[in-house]
């Protein structure tokens, strides 16, 4: 028994098939790291909120220029 060669025309269609896998990871992977990062702040807001104080807003600083 000799075992037979694929032929090498599906070589193209993995390339592709890969490179998406590997562009919706990449989607995947910022989505994930957006939605922690946003529970982050409201998770702060929210400790901030139930200790009591008040302007538990964020502030933003301008930069300085020289």
């Amino acid at each position: 028994m000799t075992k037979q060669k694929l032929p090498d025309d599906d070589d193209g269609n993995r390339t592709i098939e890969n490179l998406v896998l590997l562009g919706f990871l990449v989607v995947l992977v910022a989505a994930g790291t957006w939605l922690l990062m946003t529970m982050a702040d409201v998770r702060k807001g929210f400790d901030c909120s139930a200790q009591g104080r008040r302007n538990c807003g964020t502030i933003e600083v301008p930069e300085r220029s020289r």
